[in-house]
């Protein structure tokens, strides 16, 4: 009996994570993962596993996420990208698709990440951005964000900025940058890192902006980071905020942008 050979291809993907459980298929939970799996599958025929780049919570949206799939279609890459789409809810949309190496592995080929977040700074709330942002109506020091941002980069150990409920080797992770930009009522926090701890993004958008609002001195943070203790750092930032703004795979470093917007490598970013 004769099998088809079979052959691996890579997801580029934005979604809008509002109505969704996370990444990650739950049971008896929508899914952004289960979703796509499904509608994967009714093109491509037969059963399908997505592997994701990173594993979004929910109300986490991504602009850049990155999955990949085995097949053993025939179907073009792009015919299963453009067939899978009409099978979607207008939240998800699969904005690329190509055939790609065995050795590619989304996770874990990975070599950093850039999350982008969005912090809505007004006294009243906007019914656009409500689910898209933080609104935070009280008045933030960016400098003293900036300073914030300059201690936690380099290679750390964040444990001080991570969840329970994760089982990870090590929690020293290498941050290659944090910038902090102002667009109009927006401030965006861009964090890059080589990977992330759970909810490390949020736990450090909310521990900056602790230190925006004066709640947490700037003089403390080398204390939090030596401290290895969750409650010593600021509050998680809310879900809705947050953005995996792009995947990083080999060398080089994301293009950032203070703009909402999937991230490239800067040599493919023109």
């Amino acid at each position: 009996m004769n099998r088809k050979p079979v052959r691996r291809v890579r997801l580029e993907i934005e979604y809008d994570g509002t109505p969704f459980s996370g990444w990650q298929v739950q049971r008896k939970r929508v899914s952004v993962q289960g979703l796509l799996e499904e509608a994967v599958a009714s093109v491509a025929g037969g059963r399908v596993r997505l592997h994701g780049a990173g594993r979004t919570d929910a109300g986490v949206h991504a602009l850049g996420q990155v999955a990949h799939f085995d097949t053993a279609s025939a179907l073009p890459a792009e015919n299963i990208r453009r067939g899978a789409n009409t099978r979607l809810p207008a939240e998800i949309v699969i904005v690329a698709a190509a055939d790609v190496g065995p050795g590619f592995h989304a996770r874990y080929a990975a070599t950093g990440k850039l999350y982008r977040y969005l912090i809505h700074r007004r006294p009243a709330p906007s019914p656009f951005w409500r689910s898209r942002a933080w609104h935070y109506p009280s008045p933030l020091n960016v400098k003293r964000m900036t300073s914030a941002a300059a201690v936690l980069k380099g290679r750390r150990d964040f444990a001080a900025f991570t969840a329970s409920g994760s089982s990870v080797r090590t929690t020293e992770r290498t941050v290659r940058r944090i910038e902090i930009a102002e667009d109009g009522d927006l401030l965006v926090v861009a964090i890059e890192a080589d990977g992330f701890l759970y909810k490390m993004a949020r736990n450090i958008v909310g521990t900056l902006v602790a230190v925006g609002a004066g709640d947490i001195p700037l003089a403390r943070l080398r204390k939090i980071l030596a401290s290895g203790d969750r409650r010593e750092a600021g509050p998680t930032a809310p879900a809705c905020g947050l953005y995996l703004a792009g995947v990083l795979y080999g060398e080089g470093r994301l293009k950032s942008s203070p703009l909402v917007g999937s991230a490239a490598p800067e040599d493919e970013a023109e």
